[in-house]
């Protein structure tokens, strides 16, 4: 019956192969009586009588005997099973090449990447490290097998999905907090009143915030323009103009007060990260486990 539960199939396994419920019992680090009350319970629920007791123990029943020939299979079986799935993780190898934007390698990635890692040591792991628009690029021409990148991508012939949602926000150090703590929010056009620290023009973050101001007629000219996210975040800090960044990771500068989040009276849209990869190409072993890890 399917309805019975595995664990007491293997309390009754064990029993067999000790003919005491007192050896069986240490064997399965239980008490006597839970190992007592697991096998009446399984004898109640399959309405069958599986052992005689016996002063020297316990021997089983007719049908005692033919549900131990089933389970014990049946057992034997799923222990196969799980050491195959062991032996494919530890003795899976091959390479994953795995193209990264800024910054989802440091504030997301990382974690994954250990327990991915840790998992399959038998696989060879080459990171890129690129603006998505490139990651595009590489993953057409087959020099990376997945991209984890800032979305929307919009390439008819990729698979993407979405791992994790994430807002685009401004942010600005102390002395433009000063400057700004009258004012409760922000008009989009209002923004333009101050020096713009953005992303350089060829990452999709910040094609994607310039087309969102763009469509209320609002176009966006930094005076400084940056390859990386860190590096945002340490503009300004100290003082240089208002930085377009990703909220969620730049959470250690929010929460301990080093940057001040500028609102919105109209927000950025919330828009994904996720990874991305060829539909025509099926994903390699090394590939498939990585997203399964994602």
């Amino acid at each position: 019956m399917l309805t019975v539960k595995l664990d007491r199939y293997q309390i009754f396994c064990q029993v067999v192969e000790s003919m005491s419920f007192s050896s069986a019992a240490k064997k399965l680090y239980m008490t006597q009586p839970a190992v007592s009350q697991a096998i009446s319970n399984l004898e109640e629920e399959l309405g069958l009588r599986l052992f005689a007791r016996t002063p020297k123990g316990v021997s089983l029943t007719k049908d005692g005997r033919l549900l131990y020939e089933h389970v014990s299979a049946a057992l034997n079986l799923i222990r196969a099973g799980e050491n195959k799935r062991d032996e494919a993780r530890c003795f899976l190898v091959g390479e994953l090449k795995l193209g990264l934007g800024d910054p989802i390698s440091r504030y997301y990635l990382l974690p994954y990447l250990e327990k991915f890692h840790r998992e399959y040591p038998g696989i060879k792991l080459r990171i890129i490290n690129r603006t998505t628009p490139e990651l595009c690029e590489m993953i057409k021409s087959g020099d990376i097998d997945l991209g984890l990148v800032n979305l929307p991508v919009k390439e008819a012939d990729f698979v993407v999905e979405e791992c994790m949602t994430v807002h685009d926000v401004f942010v600005c150090g102390a002395e433009f907090h000063e400057k700004l703590k009258d004012r409760e929010s922000l008009d989009v056009w209002q923004i333009t009143d101050y020096p713009l620290i953005l992303l350089e023009n060829k990452s999709n973050s910040r094609q994607y915030v310039e087309k969102w101001f763009q469509s209320r007629g609002v176009p966006l000219v930094p005076e400084i323009e940056l390859g990386s996210h860190e590096l945002l975040l340490e503009f300004a800090k100290i003082n240089l103009g208002l930085a377009c960044v990703i909220r969620e990771f730049s959470q250690d500068y929010l929460q301990n007060g080093i940057l001040h989040e500028v609102p919105l009276k109209d927000p950025i849209p919330a828009r994904s990260i996720g990874y991305c990869y060829l539909k025509s190409v099926p994903l390699s072993p090394a590939s498939s486990a990585f997203v399964n890890t994602l």
